[in-house]
């Protein structure tokens, strides 16, 4: 889990100007990069597969075992995952294995997690004081 909350990550990033923005730095050949990363990461079948490797190295088996996901399915997904150099393949015996190569996707997957949930707790509470609202002029 990421130790800063969403307001403390929010309020760094105020601080730092567009300057300090790598991003901003980066030719827009390199931000294309920047954006297929996103887009291996933004189906749901592959972040599946990314959650069940987040214990460990595991082969097709038991990533289908784990997921409920078919094995071609699975097979097409480690292909992208792996060409995006997201996961990586260990051949041990007759098996081979996946793992993911670099744990910072873990720690962008709990960012976005704990940013959506506060976003949504937000929301509720936004939706619970208009309700809250309705009540006091229907008694009225």
């Amino acid at each position: 889990m990421i130790n800063k909350s969403y307001s403390q990550v929010e309020e760094k990033n105020n601080t730092q100007s567009l300057s300090d923005c790598l991003m901003a730095q980066m030719p827009p050949a390199a931000l294309d990069l920047v954006a297929d990363f996103f887009k291996v990461l933004s189906e749901t079948s592959r972040l599946n597969i990314v959650c069940c490797l987040r214990t460990g190295s595991k082969n097709v088996t038991e990533i289908i075992d784990k997921t409920g996901l078919g094995q071609a399915n699975v097979s097409k997904h480690l292909k992208i995952l792996a060409q995006a150099g997201i996961v990586a393949r260990t051949q041990k015996g007759i098996n081979v294995y996946y793992q993911i190569s670099n744990p910072f996707v873990f720690d962008l997957c709990d960012l976005v997690c704990n940013s959506l949930s506060i976003q949504i707790q937000q929301q509720h509470e936004q939706l619970r004081q208009i309700q809250k609202m309705q009540n006091n002029e229907t008694v009225n």
